[in-house]
């Protein structure tokens, strides 16, 4: 049993702070309130201290293209089948890759990673805690979304083998969520009689929890027209969908607001690297939540090291977005996204004990990390920067 005491707490629910004690017990938030007496309880002294629940990424590669991994670590697309939805993050996830330490240091303390975007459907994002040695140890949820690709990076991975355009892209996405959806039918008509049933396939039975709504797609759309082609397929299919990267959203913010889509932006930091980019801008995230729209911050790990993610919200902060807005997008907003907020984004009674304490405002580059606590356990820091 632990109380942290004397605070001031950002529990990205409040928009205010607040100064209190929080009891941790069973790694859970047990009590927040002013005053907290247990007897035998440890006490940690937040006094001067600001705390704040745990970060959360919606998006990023981590563990399975991170630190020091080069050309041949990546495990992150499978360039040999542009349709790839049968693969799934937690089969390559490197519990000890080096950016896992760095976010769980810098207080990110929930990271959902998986495919990249070399692929139409390139397979399964996990939600995962950077605590472990093996995968199933680490795993919040194992299965969060089925990530799937529009815009340039199919097109340039898949040019020379059948996939040159947008139109091909869209067509192939429909094509497999068309034979996911009679797959599903035969199934279900099926029942419990073998006979009836159609033959196994890998790659449609990996999309029925698409199918069936029990999963959404995860889009990676950088261009305004991509999010629209993304959204019509979904709405065909009537498959739940969110929006990954969201570059030019704010070229379309009330068409987005009108969608009731959530949105995941990023990664940010950087020169724009293809025609897709040109529109990049920090201030994406701000103009879409002050239209009205669910708004997450990534970082897109490693194309920004995930330690920064704070930092992305700062500078988001600094081109407009209001502050409560930036802290949501880190927090309780991207843990929504994924599907994980029962558990993590919020320092809120019956939630994991996942803890961040600050000298100052996460935002600001000079502020320090002091503790991190996972699941109520107070993390060892590495002394590696």
């Amino acid at each position: 049993m632990l109380i942290i005491r004397n605070g001031l707490i950002h529990n990205a629910v409040d928009r205010e702070p607040f100064t209190a004690d929080i009891l941790v017990d069973g790694g859970k938030l047990v009590e927040i309130a002013e005053h907290i007496e247990r007897e035998g309880a440890q006490v940690y002294d937040a006094s001067g201290y600001s705390i704040y629940p745990g970060f959360v990424e919606a998006h990023g590669h981590t563990g399975l293209d991170g630190s020091g991994i080069g050309y041949e670590g990546q495990d992150y697309n499978e360039m040999g089948d542009i349709v790839a939805c049968h693969l799934r993050a937690i089969d390559a996830i490197e519990p000890r890759d080096p950016a896992i330490r760095e976010a769980r240091e810098a207080g990110v303390t929930t990271l959902c990673v998986g495919p990249g975007s070399a692929n139409v459907l390139g397979g399964t994002f996990a939600a995962i805690k950077p605590v472990g040695n093996r995968v199933e140890k680490m795993l919040i949820k194992a299965e969060v979304a089925m990530k799937c690709a529009f815009g340039e990076n199919p097109k340039r991975c898949y040019r020379d083998k059948g996939n040159s355009s947008r139109m091909t892209t869209a067509a192939r996405l429909r094509e497999m969520l068309f034979k996911a959806k009679e797959y599903n039918e035969k199934l279900e008509q099926a029942k419990d009689d073998p006979s009836k049933k159609p033959a196994f396939d890998m790659k449609l039975n990996a999309l029925l929890p698409v199918i069936r709504g029990e999963m959404p797609l995860k889009a990676h759309a950088h261009q305004a027209d991509d999010f629209f082609t993304a959204l019509r397929i979904a709405r065909e299919f009537g498959v739940r969908i969110t929006l990954e990267h969201v570059t030019e959203g704010h070229l379309v913010a009330d068409e987005l607001a009108r969608e009731n889509v959530m949105l995941a932006v990023g990664p940010t930091l950087g020169h724009p690297s293809k025609f897709e980019l040109r529109n990049k801008t920090w201030l994406t995230p701000g103009i879409l939540a002050k239209a009205g729209c669910h708004v997450s911050i990534i970082t897109d790990s490693p194309v920004i090291p995930q330690k920064y993610l704070p930092l992305c919200a700062g500078l988001a902060v600094k081109a407009g977005m209001d502050p409560f807005d930036a802290l949501r997008a880190i927090t309780i907003h991207p843990a929504e996204h994924i599907g994980v907020a029962d558990r993590v984004g919020s320092l809120e009674v019956g939630k994991d004990a996942d803890i961040v304490i600050t000298d100052g405002d996460p935002f600001e580059v000079a502020t320090q990390v002091v503790d991190v606590f996972i699941d109520g356990v107070r993390q060892e820091k590495s002394g590696v920067c």
